[in-house]
C-alpha cells in the first residue's frame, strides 16, 4: 500500500472494510443460535421502560427486531449489527481526526479494532456492550474535536456520554478520561462553560433512568454496585416475593462476599491482565515481535551512541509517553512536535495529534487501571474493561509499523502485511470456526470451549415441548425463562423466586407473575436443572420428566427422573428437569 493515498482511495478502502465485516456479522447473526443473556434482553424489547433490574434501557432497543419477527435470531440481532457498523464509521473518523491516514496506520488501526475478540463479537451478540462500544468512540471523537479548538463540541461529547450511560453505567469512566485530556491538552477550556455544559447535558440525557431508579428503590444501581464490587448493597424487594416461598436446601441464598488474601488478590489481578491481553488473540504475536525488535534496536543504538549524547530510549518509554505527554513540549493544541528534535519513539507518537495522545492514552489507561484496582478486591468480568481497546489500537498500530519497518515512514506492507494483517485474519477464522462449532458441535473442541453449546443448544426443542404441555411452565432461573419466551413467546414464562438469583422477571413487567390462585387449580411445571424438586410452600412435586439435548440434534424426553446415561448419546450438551407441582393436600 502506498503512503500517498488520495482521499477517495481511503474512503473506498474503509467502505470495503465496513461492508465486508458487516456481511460477515450478518451471516454469523443468522447462523449462531441465540445466547441465554441475549434472549433475556430480547424479552425486554417487548416491554420498553426507562430501566430494568440488571441494566439501563438502551440494550432493549437493540432487540426490537423480535417484535417484528418473533423467534428470528437475525431480526433480533439487527440492532447489534447496525450499531457495530456505525461504530466502525465513528472509529474511522476518530482515528483520522487523531492524525492517522490510510498510508500512515489508519487502515491497520481499523483492521485491528475489528480483529480483537470484542470487536468481532460486539456487532453480532446483543449485550449492553454493543451500545457502549458505539457511544465510547463517539464521545471520544467529539471530545477530540473540542480539544482541537471547537470547544462547543463538549456539548455533543456530553450527549454521546449520556446515551452511553443509558446503555451501560461503565460509560462513567469517560469522565476521568475527559478531565485528564483537558488538563493535559487544553486547560484553558476549564475556564469556559462548555465542558460543564457538556457534563450537564450528559446528566440530563440519562436522567430518565435516574428517575426510574429513584422510583424503584435504586434497583439497577444497587444491583450493579453489588455485582461489580462484590459487596452487599442491601436487600432487593420485588413483586414476586409475594409468591409462596421456596424452603429447604435449594432455597436461594446470596453468597456473602469474603475478603481476599494476598494470593487471591494477585491471582485475580493476573487473571484480569491475562484476559485483557487475550482480547488481541493472534495479534499478540506481531505485537510481541514489534516490541522486541523496537527494544533491541533502541538498546543497540543507545550502546552505539554511548558517550555521544544519544537520546534513544527503550520501548517502555513509548507506553510511558502515551499516558504522560508533557504539555510544554506540545506547543499547545495543534502545536505538534518537531521530529528532528525528538528521539525515534517520540517521532512515532508524533504521528498523532497532541490532543489525541492525551485523550486516547487516557481512554486506554483509565479502564485498565480502574478494573485492575477492582480485581485486587473482587472478581472482574473480562468485558468490563474492553473499551480500553479503542484507545489502545492507534498506539499499537503505530508500534507495529515502527517495530517491523524500522521507522514511522514505512508503509503498511511488508512485515505488517505478513504478520499483523495475517494475525487479524487468523482471529476472524478462529471466531468463524467457533461459530461453526456452536451451530454443528463440530469440530470437536475441549470441554472448556463448550459454553457456547450449553448456552444455546436444544432450547428451541425445549420450548416446543413446553408449549405442548397443558399446564403453565415456570422456570427457576431467568435464562431458561428468556429462552422459552424467545422461541415460544405465547408461553410468557416467568421465574419462580427464591431458587436462583432474582431478575427483571421478579418485577412482573416483561412477563406476568404466576397467579397462586390459578396455579392451585391447574398445577404447574417447574423447569430447572436441579436433580431434586425444590420445596415450594403449599405445593408438592408429583411428577418428574428428564429432558436431554444431544450433539447430533436429538432431543430426548424420559417420563421419570433419569441419569445422563439415559439421554441416548454419549455426552448430552444440556439436560433439564420438569417437575409437575400440585397443591399440597395439607393446604
Amino acid at each position: 500500500m502506498s503512503a500517498q493515498y488520495a482521499a477517495g482511495d481511503e474512503v473506498r478502502w474503509v467502505i470495503a472494510l465496513i461492508i465486508s465485516i458487516t456481511a460477515w456479522r450478518l451471516l454469523v447473526a443468522d447462523l449462531l443460535p441465540v445466547m441465554r443473556d441475549e434472549a433475556y434482553y430480547f424479552d425486554w424489547a417487548g416491554r420498553l421502560a426507562w430501566g430494568y433490574f440488571d441494566h439501563p434501557p438502551a440494550v432493549a432497543l437493540l432487540g426490537l427486531g423480535v417484535v417484528i419477527e418473533p423467534g428470528s435470531t437475525l431480526a433480533a440481532r439487527l440492532g447489534a449489527v447496525l450499531f457495530g457498523s456505525a461504530a466502525l464509521l465513528v472509529l474511522w473518523r476518530l482515528y483520522r481526526a487523531s492524525g492517522l491516514r490510510a498510508g500512515n496506520g489508519l487502515l491497520l488501526a481499523l483492521i485491528l479494532s475489528v480483529a480483537t475478540a470484542p470487536g468481532l463479537v460486539a456487532g453480532v451478540i446483543t449485550t449492553p456492550d454493543s451500545v457502549l462500544l458505539l457511544c465510547w468512540p463517539l464521545a471520544l471523537h467529539e471530545a477530540l474535536r473540542a480539544l482541537q479548538g471547537q470547544r462547543r463540541r463538549w456539548l455533543t461529547a456530553g450527549l454521546a456520554t449520556g446515551l452511553g450511560l443509558l446503555g451501560k453505567y461503565s460509560m462513567v469512566m469517560i469522565g476521568p478520561v475527559f478531565l485528564w485530556a483537558l488538563v493535559r491538552a487544553d486547560p484553558r477550556a476549564l475556564r469556559t462553560p462548555w465542558p460543564y455544559l457538556g457534563g450537564l447535558l450528559a446528566l440530563l440525557v440519562c436522567s430518565p433512568n435516574l428517575l426510574w431508579n429513584a422510583q424503584n428503590d435504586w434497583l439497577t444501581l444497587r444491583f450493579q454496585f453489588g455485582h461489580g464490587f462484590s459487596t452487599d448493597s442491601g436487600p432487593i424487594r420485588l413483586a414476586a416475593d409475594a409468591l409462596p416461598a421456596v424452603t429447604g436446601a435449594q432455597a436461594y441464598a446470596r453468597e456473602q462476599p469474603t475478603p481476599m488474601d494476598v494470593g487471591e488478590r494477585l491471582s485475580s489481578l493476573g487473571g484480569f491482565i491475562g484476559e485483557q491481553l487475550l482480547f488481541w488473540g493472534l495479534v499478540l504475536v506481531p505485537i510481541g515481535i514489534a516490541v522486541w525488535r523496537a527494544g533491541r534496536r533502541a538498546y543497540q543504538r543507545a550502546d552505539e551512541g554511548s558517550g555521544q549524547g544519544s537520546d534513544e530510549r527503550p520501548t517502555w518509554h513509548f507506553f510511558w509517553r502515551v499516558g504522560w505527554f508533557p504539555s510544554w513540549r506540545l506547543g499547545g493544541v495543534g502545536g505538534g512536535i518537531k521530529p528532528e528534535s525528538e528521539p525515534e519513539l517520540d517521532r512515532t507518537i508524533s504521528t498523532l495529534d497532541p490532543a489525541a495522545v492525551s485523550l486516547l492514552g487516557a481512554a486506554a489507561l483509565v479502564p485498565l487501571g480502574l478494573f485492575a484496582l477492582v480485581a485486587l478486591g473482587s472478581e472482574v468480568e473480562a468485558n468490563w474493561a474492553a473499551p480500553y481497546l479503542i484507545g489502545a489500537v492507534p498506539f499499537v498500530a503505530l508500534l507495529l509499523r515502527r517495530g517491523f519497518d524500522g521507522g514511522v515512514d514505512g508503509g503498511v506492507d511488508g512485515g505488517v502485511a505478513a504478520w499483523a494483517l495475517a494475525a487479524a485474519a487468523g482471529n476472524l477464522i478462529l471466531i468463524s470456526v467457533y461459530v461453526l462449532y456452536a451451530v454443528t458441535a463440530f469440530p470437536p473442541l475441549p470441554d472448556a470451549a463448550g459454553r457456547v453449546l450449553r448456552e444455546s443448544h436444544g432450547f428451541a426443542e425445549l420450548a416446543d415441548y413446553s408449549a405442548r404441555l397443558p399446564e403453565p411452565v415456570i422456570a427457576d432461573r431467568y435464562q431458561f425463562a428468556a429462552m422459552l419466551n424467545f422461541y415460544q413467546p405465547q408461553l410468557a414464562v416467568s421465574q419462580w423466586p427464591g431458587i436462583t438469583r432474582p431478575s427483571e422477571y421478579g418485577r412482573g413487567r416483561i412477563a406476568p407473575l404466576p397467579n397462586p390462585q390459578a396455579l392451585r387449580q391447574t398445577g404447574f411445571w417447574l423447569l430447572t436443572r436441579k436433580f431434586s424438586p425444590p420445596e415450594i410452600t403449599g405445593f408438592d412435586a408429583v411428577e418428574t420428566r428428564s429432558l436431554y439435548s444431544c450433539p447430533d440434534g436429538r432431543f430426548t424426553v424420559i417420563d421419570v427422573s433419569a441419569t445422563w446415561d439415559a439421554s441416548g448419546c454419549d455426552e448430552p450438551i444440556n439436560g433439564w428437569r420438569l417437575y409437575r407441582y400440585r397443591v399440597d393436600a395439607m393446604h
